[in-house]
């Protein structure tokens, strides 16, 4: 009985590591891609200010008492035409931070800016609900986004506007996020570790090779015309501008992306509030898959690669429920090996996919800027297994937010807080919004590390030491994501 549940488990651990190589595959091209693309530059056409189209600027807030005067005076700060220049600040707030925007609001109005303080009769459909509230009564014939955490430089609108001149076709013009407080803490630069690769080799190789690539949610433009073809902002998903991208570029319309362009943004700086981020961003990826893939596939305008890219860009958080398999059944499969000598060579079969880590390693390696070449190294052999190992501490609570994408749980949109924090200046401890229950999943986090740790006493027992690094590092993934769960709630 166990020896044939044994073939069962290898069967689908050799499963899991099957999806984590080919979606390794998938980013070597796109790091091949970015490597030959990364210095090229789109064009800017040279408009004059007589050419310059009605912009709205839309900012979606919600109780967002520590940055909504910073995010306004940021846009209000706009190098464009006044009269060209509609803001929009759509506030579904419920505490004090809705008389704050209020005043600050009257105070840009007083100087002659057009800013408008927007409150819908119901919050219904969250951010994007707020955002096709703010559609439907704009003035502008495109629409620039800026979520709460970001301060937009000056230049933003002079530096991308004139790309829509580019072609009628041109939906959507997304800049790239860079990050105000990435020296704050070494959980904040793991994250800029991660969401750098995105912004550089993803970004770069989907767009320059004509696959599908998406808005970031924040600091892009759109074309009110393509969001109205494409059918509006829906609310069915908690990531609703993966969505919109989607149905968008079915449609045929058409994404620039411009990685000179940066817009400065705060990443959040305590575990829980980046846990609430990360479920988010993972569960409405799923829900996207259920919704938009099945037209991927089907779309017979698109190539063969752009239905492969664009499966594995929609099914991205599915890595999540990959390392989660692998991680669990790593222990039985440690068991096994040393059990049933005749199934050997099929755990000299799954040493191959080892390879994946180093292309990964090479994804990331090439989306690190190269200020020299032993600084560049240096901090990434620290910082890529640390990333490595805190993602994998992520991925129950991850896997939880895929299984509940794909199953069709409906959940709220839970706001990533935000506070003000710059480099080494600023602190969340003593602020509002902050979380301060314990999720029952941190319990289980402690769980798996314990698990792990199990999994390391079994290398000493059979002297196998195959699994140890891969199980060291989820036992530290474990941990750190307990800990600082723990001890961010409690401070």
């Amino acid at each position: 009985m166990f020896y044939h549940l044994s073939i069962v488990a290898i069967f689908i651990y050799g499963c899991f590591l099957l999806f984590l190589f080919t979606y390794s595959l998938v980013q070597l091209n796109l790091a091949i891609q970015y490597v030959k693309m990364r210095w090229t530059r789109a064009k800017k056409p040279v408009i004059s200010d007589d050419q310059l189209p009605v912009v709205t600027i839309q900012l979606p807030v919600y109780n967002e008492l520590y940055v909504i005067e910073r995010l306004i005076d940021a846009v209000c700060a706009f190098d464009y035409p006044k009269d060209k220049l509609e803001i929009q600040v759509l506030d579904d707030s419920t505490d004090e931070s809705f008389e704050v925007a209020a005043k600050k609001i009257a105070e840009k109005q007083k100087e002659g800016i057009d800013i408008k303080h927007v409150k819908r009769p119901e919050r219904k459909g969250f951010k994007a609900g707020a955002l096709a509230y703010g559609l439907d009564i704009c003035r502008g014939e495109f629409t620039a986004i800026f979520d709460a955490d970001f301060v937009p430089r000056k230049d933003f609108l002079r530096q991308t506007v004139p790309f829509f001149f580019v072609s009628d076709k041109i939906g959507v013009v997304q800049t790239r996020w860079e990050h105000l407080n990435e020296e704050y803490s070494l959980l904040t630069r793991l994250q800029a570790f991660g969401l750098d690769a995105h912004f550089t080799v993803e970004q770069v190789g989907r767009n320059s090779s004509h696959h599908f690539i998406n808005f970031n949610g924040t600091a892009g433009i759109w074309r009110k015309k393509t969001i109205y073809d494409a059918g509006g902002w829906e609310s069915d998903t908690i990531t609703e501008d993966l969505d919109l991208s989607y149905r968008a570029q079915l449609r045929g319309w058409e994404f620039i992306y411009l990685p000179e362009i940066g817009s400065p943004s705060e990443l959040p700086a305590e575990m829980n509030a980046l846990k609430a981020q990360q479920f988010r961003w993972t569960k409405g990826a799923a829900e996207c898959t259920v919704k938009n893939l099945p037209k991927v596939l089907n779309a017979t305008h698109l190539t063969f690669g752009q239905k492969v890219h664009g499966a594995f860009h929609l099914m991205n958080s599915v890595v999540f429920l990959c390392i989660l398999g692998t991680s669990l059944l790593s222990v039985p499969m440690l068991i096994i090996k040393n059990t049933y000598g005749n199934l050997w060579w099929t755990f000299y079969v799954a040493t191959f996919f080892l390879v994946s880590f180093f292309i990964l390693g090479f994804f990331y390696w090439v989306s690190r800027p190269m200020d020299s070449f032993f600084k560049k190294f240096g901090r990434f052999v620290i910082e890529y297994p640390a990333f490595l190992s805190v993602s994998m501490g992520l991925s129950l609570h991850n896997a939880v937010a895929v299984i509940e994408g794909f199953t069709g749980k409906k959940s709220a949109f839970v706001r990533t807080p935000k506070f003000a924090i710059n480099a080494n200046k600023g602190t969340w401890t003593d602020k509002k919004y902050r979380a301060v229950k314990i999720s029952p999943l941190t319990i289980l986090e402690f769980a798996m590390a314990c698990y792990f740790i199990w999994g390391l006493s079994l290398a000493f027992k059979y002297d196998d030491f195959g699994l140890f690094i891969f199980h060291s590092m989820l036992t530290i993934g474990y941990l750190v994501v307990t800990i600082f769960s723990l001890k961010h709630a409690r401070s």
